[in-house]
């Protein structure tokens, strides 16, 4: 429960960034100029004011008491068993990492869908938007218009990203947390202890991993969620390589990294304190 608590916390700080970068991902600029995340952010501000980059805040919150909480919640409790029979080395983390982020990926699928819906809503021609007002009220529309397997859409990418992102950024984190406590940095003469600038320095770094690792799976996942109709994955891959080129899947990996680097510094960070103050009342 204390990851999903730390997870809201640091989405809630970072959804106007996590908007942006999903409104780069499905906005259609084809034979334009890819239009950069400063000017999404300021053109979403200048139209609908900047209340309304907390667009879809609901559809967030309950993304991370599913997504998150199960991937970072298994995660925890894999390493926990597996240090149990010893100290865990870099690929049982990564191993560990892919399976708890399949898990997530599978439980946090219809809350990403709505998710995506209610972020990139406003860059959709009116007759094509969703207008769900809030998290819930999308999953009970969605359900209606497209059934059960509305709630699968882009299940494939979406649990390969949550693979790609847990292992990347979570296995990373503590990799870099273990290799910093262990040595001391040449340069610098400096030994890391156990604190907020050893979690701040370490999940820096793994959220600039996570983001290049993920950033293939991410977009194609939000092109998928946001698409109307019966699209497939080949359909879109085929369409955005033919009409974009390869590049497009890197398309909003400044507002991504931007996002999910203060992103992952607070969910770690807020996750080791509330964890510190936990133990204190135990």
């Amino acid at each position: 429960m204390l990851l999903g608590v730390a997870a809201s916390m640091a989405a809630s700080c970072t959804h106007p960034l996590d908007l942006t970068k999903v409104r780069m991902q499905t906005l259609d600029s084809t034979g334009t100029k890819h239009p950069s995340a400063l000017v999404v952010l300021r053109t979403s501000i200048k139209k609908s004011g900047i209340r309304s980059l907390y667009t879809g805040l609901s559809a967030s919150l309950l993304r991370q008491m599913t997504y998150s909480l199960v991937r970072l919640g298994s995660y925890e409790e894999m390493k926990r068993r597996i240090s149990q029979r010893g100290k865990p080395s870099t690929p049982q983390l990564l191993a560990a990492g892919c399976l708890a982020g399949a898990l997530g990926g599978i439980a946090g699928n219809p809350a990403d869908i709505v998710l995506v819906r209610m972020t990139s809503d406003s860059v959709r021609p009116p007759e094509q938007r969703y207008g769900y007002s809030n998290a819930l009220t999308g999953l009970v529309t969605l359900v209606k218009e497209e059934g059960i397997k509305g709630l699968g859409r882009g299940l494939g990418t979406n649990v390969a990203r949550a693979t790609l992102m847990t292992a990347s950024q979570v296995g990373s984190y503590d990799y870099f947390k273990s290799t910093l406590l262990s040595r001391p940095i040449p340069m610098l003469d400096y030994q890391f202890h156990d604190g907020l600038l050893l979690h701040s320095v370490a999940s820096c770094l793994a959220g600039t991993v996570a983001t290049t690792v993920c950033s293939p799976a991410d977009v194609l996942r939000s092109r998928l969620m946001a698409a109307s109709g019966n699209a497939t994955f080949l359909e879109v891959l085929k369409t955005s390589l033919h009409e974009e080129g390869p590049r497009f899947l890197f398309k909003g990996w400044t507002p991504a990294f931007i996002r999910l680097g203060p992103n992952t510094v607070l969910l770690f960070v807020f996750f080791e304190q509330l964890k510190a103050g936990w133990k204190k009342m135990l």
